[in-house]
């Protein structure tokens, strides 16, 4: 299927000017709707349609870094939009003409398949249909995410389109759309085989459900439409409406789709042929041969220098259970010896841990180690890096990202099953969702108020919500960390003020646990253990020696780290207790949670963000999102 894929993608671009293989120098470009002579055939549909996958399929990079700035992410620094007094509607994007093409292009596509009705199957034609009304509803509900009313267009605009100078629509109107849209697309996207990996059925299912179980709990959890700040009309879908949407979605494909969950969580991220995997729904394809398509999630995650220094938090990790199914009870103020001992599975699938081995360009295999330029809070990402020195300072990766898989439409079924229910779910959804979840995981599977269950921290963390609804919160922070729904996941439990308190008071990101005595040693300490250790030649002589020192000098995989004093390697911090942006800070003053500090400020206004200005200048009929009126 890879090769085939390739081969349509080598004349997608074609295809999206609207013209065919053969006639391309002669056709003109169906963005301007002039070439009336094309769609006539499947393949000119096929061809549009792989061209959108070739424009529009989201990338590993993309995804990867957009869980950057959260709860769960330490930075080198964070976006603009939450910092005191920056931004404002001059500043915002998204409005300009290129945002809206993609909206346009799938209206093209959705004109010009009544162009091939004659000529294809209905079967053919509904598909195609239901691809490009896929695509519009994709595209749309990015626009709610980002600015919630906004202006609703079911075909091509020309200049003279009286649209182009009309007010938004509300945030009910155009949700209700796309709605329709998705509806389409699952009731005549074709299942088949011959679509895997591309747009079909499952995709629009699996899609239906992210959608539906956002806004139903958005609206829950917000009692005002945040654009105008008035109640939600009754007009239009229910937050109950489009709760048990996501619920039917996302039963009929775990029943019709034959989907389930890989054997392996670590290896469903490493996969270089993920369409090889019962999980994978949807994904974007990477290939270092023929292609040569590859991403950059192993280099970010190991480079002192290129982009953020992305890093797990304290507050993440803490998140993670038990093999029995309870929490931790020593809130992750331990060295990583004993907090990775006996936990979730895919915290050792996701974070750097003792014995961790990464592959040299000498093809060596040796522990790595944490070097503190790379890292802010001592932790590092694992989940889609590939341990091999040569991709540490190149974006070298060949492993396929999943966009949509069967465990996310797990969570979503959970999660809304629970909200229509009043916070409760049968066990019976629990034991096929949550449950198989951890099974996957080597945790045991407990129900929550159940025999054994324990409730922790993050009961307040969440809200004081129902036990089911907290763990299946914890549940998707640990399953779907680093692919991109964090934020949004924050956003719609009215949470966004977590992406500031992180746990800290708005301090900054938490990350490993120093003692005291460990916090005292400095850069001259830190060596002289290393040069100890290194000294020794049996590996029994050198557990010794960790086992006897690790209480007095912070160590991971066999390498020492200092705290105190300006580090003279990648081998230690200069904690220098300042909250100052950009500092580090223990959390207990001399010893602690190192704290990467970074002031960050929430408004309520930030659940969407400002109409342009550009726009406004252009189309007085807009009106700004009400909480930013004024803001400069």
């Amino acid at each position: 299927m890879k090769k085939s894929i390739i081969n349509l993608f080598a004349v997608a671009a074609i295809a999206l000017s609207g013209v065919s293989c053969e006639k391309f120098l002669t056709v003109e470009p169906i963005d301007k709707m002039s070439a009336e002579t094309y769609f006539k055939n499947e393949l000119e549909l096929e061809l549009f349609a792989n061209g959108m996958i070739q424009s529009y399929l989201p990338t590993a990079d993309g995804l990867g870094y957009s869980d950057n700035f959260s709860d769960l992410t330490c930075t080198k620094t964070s976006s603009d939009y939450y910092r005191q007094g920056i931004w404002n509607a001059q500043k915002q994007t998204g409005w300009e003409v290129s945002s809206w093409r993609n909206i346009r292009r799938a209206n093209i596509f959705l004109a010009g398949t009544e162009r091939s009705k004659a000529n294809v199957s209905e079967a053919v034609y509904k598909h195609y249909q239901g691809v490009a009304r896929l695509w519009r509803a994709y595209f749309y509900y990015a626009k709610v995410q980002n600015f919630g009313d906004v202006p609703w267009m079911d075909h091509a605009l020309d200049i003279e389109d009286e649209i182009l100078y009309a007010p938004r629509d509300s945030r009910e109107f155009v949700m209700s759309k796309v709605l329709e849209d998705l509806n389409f697309a699952c009731e005549n996207l074709s299942g088949d085989s011959k679509y895997k990996g591309v747009v079909n059925k499952w995709v629009a299912l699996a899609f239906k459900s992210r959608v539906c179980l956002y806004e139903g709990t958005f609206r829950k959890y917000h009692k005002v439409n945040p654009s105008t700040q008035e109640a939600w009309s009754t007009e239009y879908e229910s937050a109950n409406d489009f709760l048990t949407e996501c619920v039917n979605a996302s039963e009929q494909l775990m029943t019709e789709g034959g989907f389930g969950l890989d054997s392996s969580y670590y290896g469903l991220f490493h996969n270089t042929n993920i369409a090889s995997s019962p999980e994978a729904i949807w994904w974007s394809d990477y290939d270092g041969g023929e292609l040569n398509r590859m991403h950059e999630l192993t280099w970010v995650v190991n480079s002192g220098t290129y982009d953020q220094q992305s890093s797990p938090t304290k507050t993440l990790l803490n998140h993670y259970l038990q093999k029995d199914g309870t929490p931790v009870t020593h809130g992750g103020k331990v060295g990583p010896d004993v907090e990775f001992a006996n936990r979730d599975a895919r915290l050792a699938a996701s974070v750097m841990y003792p014995g961790y081995t990464y592959e040299t360009s000498a093809g060596e295999i040796l522990p790595k180690q944490m070097k503190t330029g790379n890292t802010y809070n001592g932790y590092c990402y694992v989940k889609f890096s590939i341990e091999k020195e040569e991709n540490y300072s190149k974006g070298k990766n060949d492993n396929d990202y999943p966009i949509l898989r069967y465990g996310e439409v797990l969570l979503n079924l959970a999660e809304a099953k629970a909200e229509l229910n009043n916070g409760n779910l049968s066990q019976a959804d629990w034991d096929k969702t949550i449950g198989a979840l951890r099974t996957r995981a080597g945790v045991k599977n407990i129900y929550p108020g159940g025999a054994g269950y324990v409730s922790d921290w993050t009961k307040a963390y969440y809200g004081n919500l129902s036990d089911v609804l907290t763990e299946i919160r914890r549940e998707r922070a640990v399953e779907l960390v680093v692919e991109g729904l964090r934020v949004h996941d924050l956003y719609r439990w009215k949470l966004g003020n977590l992406i500031v308190d992180r746990e800290s008071n708005g301090k900054g990101w938490h990350g490993i646990y120093v003692n005291e005595a460990q916090a005292a040693v400095d850069a001259a300490g830190a060596a002289a253990h290393q040069a100890a250790y290194n000294a020794l030649t049996s590996e029994a002589d050198k557990a010794a020696y960790i086992a006897a020192n690790k209480d007095k000098v912070f160590v991971l995989n066999g390498y020492f780290y200092s705290f105190k004093g300006a580090p003279a390697s990648d081998l230690g911090y200069n904690v220098n207790n300042s909250e100052a942006d950009q500092n580090h800070a223990f959390s207990e003053t001399k010893s602690g949670f190192v704290t990467y500090n970074y002031k960050l400020v929430w408004n309520e206004r930030n659940y969407v963000r400002p109409v342009p200005q550009s726009a406004i200048n252009v189309n007085k009929a807009l009106t700004q999102n009400v909480l930013w009126e004024g803001i400069k």
